[in-house]
């Protein structure tokens, strides 16, 4: 078989290449994935989430192909994960066989990975050919006609052949028969394998078989053991006879283990590693399709996002949600109209506590990474542009915040975002600040939007500081001088004193939501008076 790339996630090896290139893949660690709660939702095993994101435009759109095969095409997804587990088997094996002493466990080990190697690409060939003219993508494609030449090969067919016969004549020895020369004396001067037998030995009557001298007549029947395998030997007697017998084997294999080495050297190895190669790949776009069809299955819109140039810095989503909370509660999750404008790049998004600030900035940070991971994101419409980083500011436990306090590990945190963030990145803060009294919080907080609003990047600051949005103007003059973009502000909604989790664009009210919870429960002045009274 010819040495062509192949790959489920890239279009060429120069852009798989340029991928592995230090600095131009974007800055979204497993971190920022595990905070937004996407290494769950995909939980990889062959990989990390992070190792896959993209800036390419061009990657994007081949994987965007890609995943549509796959979740418009159910078995294609079955096909590969029917073939995921053979392939892991392979791994396991070759990770076994590198620990293995002996020759005779290697040769064995070696017949079976070619077993498992040859059922891998019968069973992807089989399935595969029963959809071969639904596939519509360049990467299942490519992939799929790569299967079925090589299953169609002359090497390949004489291979499947040989291993049936090697292995039947492998694994039909049961038993072997020993001969041991005697001295004068009757005493054991050699030793050696006389014959390889199909049948395991029969145990006898000792008594019998000595009395008949009847030796020729069965010669599977056992007259008597060797002593090593019996009870109170010692484990150095045991392990030195096995040992001879193990080197005996090998020398009736030996032409055998020579003929199947260079086989697995010159052709199977060759052809195996394509599959071990891209089996993180299988896994991974398996793993996506999974979960755009499980989100879709209990009724939630994935769209193909349309995918806009790096410098129209365009995030404009119709009906996103959070596909973390979607898969996690079983009532409906609200859904909210997000958008990122020349009104307003960066958004103080403030609101009662879970009223659902939290589960919208993630969301916002969830369709961004699933778009730059190639994927369908959690939204009807959506139009978005590539960032070089997703940087995160969320709640930490005390455990960092011995050396500077709380309020100092939440301000190195924000400083170590300052040192990355440029103006094609997405900043998400969830409740920073938290950590010290409003009038401090506030200041810090209008401090860096200004800052961040200079930089000229996306972002959204989830805020319990409803008093910030009085600063909103004054820290807008005070950027735009510098060239920066426009704040705005982002209210979590509240309806009759009850959370509505629905996303409005407005300035916020601090009393509103006091009020509504004081009339709800009885508490404002004129529900009072009226309780004094009684």
């Amino acid at each position: 078989m010819d040495n062509r790339f192949l790959s489920l996630i890239y279009p060429s090896a120069e852009k798989k290449e340029s991928a592995l290139i230090s600095g131009t893949a974007p800055r979204i660690s497993e971190d920022v994935c595990e905070e937004l709660g996407l290494s769950s939702m995909l939980s990889l095993k062959n990989g990390r989430v992070s190792e896959y994101f993209t800036s390419d435009e061009e990657v994007i759109r081949y994987r965007q192909k890609t995943l549509s095969d796959l979740i418009e095409i159910p078995e294609l997804g079955e096909a590969l994960g029917a073939a995921i587990p053979v392939l892991c088997d392979i791994l396991e094996l070759r990770r076994l066989s590198e620990d293995m002493r002996d020759a005779s466990d290697t040769y064995l080990y070696s017949i079976t990975e070619i077993e498992l190697y040859i059922s891998a690409v019968d069973l992807l060939c089989e399935r595969l050919s029963a959809m071969r003219d639904r596939i519509k993508s360049p990467a299942f494609k490519s992939f799929s006609d790569y299967i079925f030449e090589l299953s169609e090969s002359e090497d390949y067919r004489s291979l499947s052949e040989s291993v049936k016969k090697l292995s039947a004549k492998v694994r039909e020895v049961r038993s072997i028969t020993v001969g041991v020369n005697l001295d004068s004396q009757m005493r054991p001067v050699s030793a050696g394998v006389i014959s390889v037998n199909s049948e395991k030995f029969k145990s006898g009557k000792l008594l019998d078989k000595v009395l008949r001298m009847s030796f020729k007549n069965d010669a599977l029947t056992c007259i008597a053991e060797l002593s090593p395998f019996g009870d109170g030997e010692s484990e150095n007697r045991r392990e030195a006879l096995v040992g001879a017998f193990n080197r005996a084997i090998e020398d009736v294999f030996r032409h055998s283990v020579r003929d199947w080495r260079r086989i697995c050297s010159d052709y199977v190895l060759d052809n195996t590693d394509f599959l071990l190669k891209i089996l993180p790949e299988i896994e991974f776009v398996s793993k996506c399709a999974s979960l755009i069809s499980e989100l879709t299955a209990k009724g939630y819109d994935c769209v193909v996002p349309t995918v806009c140039d790096k410098d129209e810095k365009a995030f404009s989503a119709k009906a996103l949600y959070n596909p973390d909370v979607a898969l996690r509660i079983d009532e409906r999750v609200v859904d909210n109209d997000f958008e990122f404008d020349s009104e307003g790049k960066i958004f103080v998004l403030s609101g009662p506590n879970r009223g659902g600030k939290s589960v919208i900035t993630c969301a916002a940070g969830l369709c961004q990474a699933m778009m730059q991971l190639g994927m369908p994101v959690p939204a009807s419409e959506a139009r978005l542009s590539v960032v070089d980083g997703i940087f995160t500011h969320f709640p930490e436990g005390a455990e960092d915040t011995i050396d500077k306090g709380r309020l100092g590990e939440e301000c190195a945190r924000l400083g170590e975002i300052f040192d990355s963030v440029t103006e094609y990145s997405m900043i998400l803060l969830d409740e920073s600040l938290s950590s010290t009294g409003a009038y401090e919080a506030s200041y810090i907080a209008a401090e860096i939007l200004t800052g961040f609003a200079g930089v000229g990047c996306r972002g959204i600051f989830s805020t319990h500081l409803h008093e910030l949005a009085a600063h909103i103007e004054e820290i807008n003059e005070r950027s735009e001088k510098d060239g920066g973009v426009k704040i705005d502000t982002l209210v979590a909604g509240i309806e009759e004193g009850r959370r509505s989790f629905k996303i409005v664009r407005k300035k916020p009210d601090g009393k509103s939501y006091a009020k509504d919870i004081a009339n709800k429960y009885g508490l404002s002045y004129e529900d009072i008076k009226k309780r004094i009274k009684r």
